[in-house]
């Protein structure tokens, strides 16, 4: 089964677009969406970046690497985008190598616990800085 194929056509249904006004959205031939569909053809890394971007989902999810609809960057972000404080936090600590296999465990979690851990890391963090005057 071509999960690819599939899924595109999945996600441009639920965006409501034609095979047609997927082309226009990515300003490339109506063909090559058909192609696409049909298994024929995979979309270039630049097609595939922006298709991913148009729904909403990560590129391992279109591609059937993965069946989280987003990746967990995305998700995250998501959950803290109404707290400055946290959003501005996570921007900063997720760059960070130490913690990165933290951040892939917290992707089978509901919303509210993910918040919670950014939260709590969060809350150790400024402990150490006030503790250790950083």
């Amino acid at each position: 089964m071509n999960t690819f194929r599939h899924r595109l056509e999945e996600e441009r249904k639920k965006k409501g677009l034609t095979q047609r006004g997927l082309a226009v959205e990515l300003d490339i031939p109506v063909s090559e969406i058909a192609f696409y569909e049909l298994g024929d053809k995979k979309p270039n890394l630049d097609t595939l970046n922006k298709l991913a971007d148009l729904f909403g989902v990560s590129t391992d999810y279109l591609l059937g690497r993965s069946d989280q609809r987003q990746n967990i960057n995305q998700q995250i972000k998501d959950v803290l985008s109404k707290d400055p404080v946290l959003h501005e936090f996570w921007e900063e600590i997720s760059r960070r190598e130490d913690l990165q296999l933290l951040f892939k465990q917290t992707r089978d979690l509901e919303p509210d616990s993910i918040y919670r851990v950014i939260e709590i890391i969060k809350t150790i963090e400024d402990e150490e800085r006030m503790k250790y005057g950083g």
